[in-house]
């Protein structure tokens, strides 16, 4: 199984950023330890600030890999772009958030992306991560 992690925008920053919310732990580090834990599953990361270069991850990999796990960021409430990118690929995209999007802001409440994702687990930390890959296997 060929499974890509793609982090939008200021999740390069995990680990430093607002930890009451996202926690101390870098994605890096967490990543290393999905390896060892995941051996049997070929995983891939990409992190990037940029909406253009998200969809074109997601168009490159999108009729090869088996599934892809989308912590899309703020683009999970503003991008069309994005959303209709996870539609017009054959790979299923399963939306992740580390924190519960439904107790934060308002404005975060509302998914562009879900409709042209298989599900979304939101609020579980960083183990909605392990918990997506679990529900690919």
């Amino acid at each position: 199984m060929k499974i890509l992690i793609i982090n939008g925008p200021n999740l390069n920053l995990l680990g430093k950023r607002e930890p009451e919310i996202y926690g101390s732990t870098s994605f890096d580090e967490y990543f290393e330890g999905m390896k060892v834990a995941f051996p049997d599953v070929d995983l891939h990361y990409y992190q990037s600030n940029v909406e253009g270069e998200l969809i074109n991850k997601i168009h490159e990999v999108g009729f090869t890999f088996d599934a892809i796990l989308l912590n899309a960021g703020g683009y999970t409430h503003t991008s069309v772009a994005i959303s209709d990118a996870i539609a017009g690929v054959t790979t299923p995209t399963l939306e992740i958030h580390i924190s519960n999007i439904y107790k934060r802001e308002e404005f975060r409440h509302k998914s562009i992306i879900s409709k042209s994702c298989v599900g979304m687990i939101s609020g579980l930390g960083l183990k909605g991560y392990a918990l997506g890959i679990l529900y690919f296997q």
